[in-house]
């Protein structure tokens, strides 16, 4: 089981990021500026992608069984809150999810507001152009502390293994799309952004402003962000002209590429 549902997340994760990269080619919403400084999108494409696939390794060596194999031994010990509670196992599923999308919230918000952490999120922060590939644009030890985080939370809720895939399929598809360099007609826009993070709205995630960066968090639902006060509906400037990026890291070539990405954290501080 699962095998299959680890072929299926893969299936959806590939199926997801074609979809809104292409997209982006046809209906783009924002230009890549170009410039000296500016890295092309094959030089950023190599790089975020060349983190994917580190990160994935290494997560693969730190715990072979991955998440969910984690969580099915975690059900078979018995451990955890939720096993207490004997709900059916569709409401057992769903709160399991509800809980872990509002986990990957604080977490996120942690990132931004722990300089130790913040030193390897800004990996991601400090790409100059938001597009579908910078959803995958995470330093290693930054997936390694989420993964930890995360099997923490199995442990202690007793989080099924379906509701682990489930949530790692909406993790993966979500940031994708929020990520992705579109904007939805007006009426889809205001309409979705009723619910989900939209990717207008999670572009001022992206925004240089500290004011505006430190809002936004959720990852697909708006909810977090409105119940904990940190939800910003538009930014000081129209979504086409939102400065991305970090004012830290100017030269969008020299934080483009694979080996300054991976040094980012422990270069001086900026």
């Amino acid at each position: 089981m699962i095998d299959d549902m680890a072929a299926i997340r893969l299936g959806v994760f590939l199926t997801i990021l074609a979809l809104m990269m292409s997209l982006e080619v046809l209906f783009p919403a924002r230009t890549l500026i170009k410039s000296p400084q500016s890295a092309s999108m094959a030089t950023r494409w190599l790089g975020n992608f060349g983190l994917l696939i580190i990160s994935s390794v290494i997560a693969r060596l730190i715990l072979p069984i991955g998440l969910a194999g984690f969580a099915l031994y975690v059900s078979a010990q018995q451990w955890g809150l939720l096993h207490y509670l004997s709900l059916p196992d569709w409401l057992n599923i769903a709160v399991s999810v509800l809980l872990l999308d509002m986990l990957i919230y604080w977490q996120h918000r942690l990132f931004h507001r722990i300089p130790l952490l913040w030193r390897l999120h800004k990996v991601h922060h400090a790409d100059r152009h938001v597009d579908s590939s910078t959803a995958l644009r995470f330093h290693p030890i930054e997936i390694i502390a989420s993964l930890g985080i995360k099997a923490l939370a199995i442990v202690v809720l007793g989080i099924p293994a379906e509701a682990v895939i489930l949530f790692e399929i909406l993790l993966n598809g979500f940031a994708i799309f929020n990520h992705a360099n579109i904007r939805l007609p007006a009426k889809i826009e205001n309409l979705a952004r009723l619910v989900l993070i939209t990717q207008v709205l999670h572009r001022i995630h992206h925004s240089q402003l500290m004011s505006e960066s430190n809002s936004n968090f959720g990852f697909s639902i708006i909810w977090w962000d409105k119940l904990f006060g940190t939800y910003t509906a538009q930014a000081s400037k129209p979504d086409t002209q939102i400065d991305i990026g970090l004012t830290q890291y100017p030269n969008a070539k020299q934080n483009a590429w694979l080996n300054g990405l991976l040094w980012m954290p422990f270069a001086r501080k900026k």
